[in-house]
């Protein structure tokens, strides 16, 4: 039977996923997902092969960890700080039914579980629609998309314990073994594939706590200097006056310091150079180019780029990665999208040989 092995394999190659990661990367979310995954695998299948009460009792508790703990690795792409404790008290009543599953309606731990899986579904879709903080600028729409997709897969989950529970509770289990190998296929790798893609795309934290502090420090009170100012004053004259001034101390940075050239560059951490929010940068590029700012800042690098075309001899590989670009493929992509040509297109085109 599918059923039976599927789950074993599957548990064996997350786990060696999940080795493979920690040595990798310096992020511990990813992993303890990946392993968080791998166990809850191992359990549904010695549970549905050995029907051991132990299992039966485990499964729908690491069932109702898998959401949390992947809204939590694309929360910290989106923040450096972000509270966790509330976010458990989902896990935790479905622990509690478990001790008490004798004295309660025998669908209420699915109920749990499926308006778990629907709620993080939502929430990951909703947090998609905004910047991640913490990501690589150039790694911003894979990680979007990488969000939007398992945030689509908790929906599909949702579903899947739905029938699950109608095959259980009304049909005697009858397709349980088929729905569980289909989901397993699906479900499983494509959510631990999106945290994979969120944890290669946000680059190691080297501020210390004491700078997490002070930077948190600087934004409440630039945020309480522009409230008092608001206040004070018209609300349309004052954000004209700050979006330009942002504006300006944005385009300084990349101009002077060409602070695109750095690879790893994140919202954030353009935040901290400035010293202004993350969100009011996000905010006034928004308003002033009408792009977001991934794509503003892979402008600049090709501007760059176009110059080293033009002035030197460089190979394109030397260009584009002296240009903030990691890939070649990113880079003819964005290439493209700006100037219409691509790269060697453009280099041997008339008006750069003249």
């Amino acid at each position: 039977m599918l059923a039976i092995p599927l789950p074993f394999v599957a548990a064996l190659l997350l786990l060696m996923t999940g080795i493979v990661l920690r040595y990798r990367h310096t992020s511990q979310k990813p992993f303890w997902f990946v392993i968080l995954c791998s166990l809850m695998v191992t359990v549904v299948g010695l549970r549905w092969t050995f029907d051991i009460p132990l299992f039966r009792f485990l499964q729908p508790i690491l069932g109702a960890s898998v959401p949390v703990a992947a809204w939590l690795c694309f929360a910290g792409a989106h923040r450096s700080q972000s509270s966790t404790y509330l976010h458990w008290l989902g896990p935790i009543s479905v622990l509690v039914g478990s001790l008490f599953y004798a004295h309660l309606w025998a669908g209420t731990l699915d109920v749990l579980l499926i308006f778990l899986y629907l709620g993080y579904g939502g929430l990951l879709l909703k947090s998609s629609c905004s910047i991640p903080e913490q990501v690589r600028l150039t790694d911003v729409s894979k990680v979007l998309v990488a969000e939007r997709v398992a945030g689509a897969m908790l929906l599909f989950s949702a579903l899947v314990d739905g029938m699950l529970s109608y095959d259980i509770l009304l049909l005697n289990a009858q397709h349980t073994s088929l729905i569980l190998s289909i989901s397993y296929l699906v479900f499983i790798p494509v959510v631990v594939s999106a945290v994979i893609v969120v944890s290669i795309s946000t680059p190691a934290q080297e501020k210390t706590k004491r700078l997490q502090t002070l930077s948190y420090m600087t934004q409440r009170s630039l945020e309480e200097v522009g409230t008092s100012t608001t206040l004070a004053s018209s609300l349309d004259d004052d954000q004209t006056e700050e979006t330009e001034q942002i504006m300006a101390k944005f385009d300084a940075l990349m101009s002077e310091h060409q602070l695109f050239k750095d690879p790893d560059l994140s919202l954030n951490r353009l935040a901290r150079k400035l010293g202004i929010p993350a969100r009011k940068i996000s905010s006034a590029i928004n308003q002033t180019h009408q792009q977001n700012i991934s794509k503003v800042i892979n402008a600049y690098r090709i501007e760059h780029a176009k110059t080293l075309l033009k002035q030197t001899d460089e190979v394109i590989t030397e260009i584009f990665l002296s240009s903030g670009f990691q890939t070649k493929s990113n880079f003819n992509r964005e290439f493209l999208r700006i100037t219409g040509q691509t790269p060697s297109e453009f280099r041997s085109s008339p008006q750069v040989l003249d």
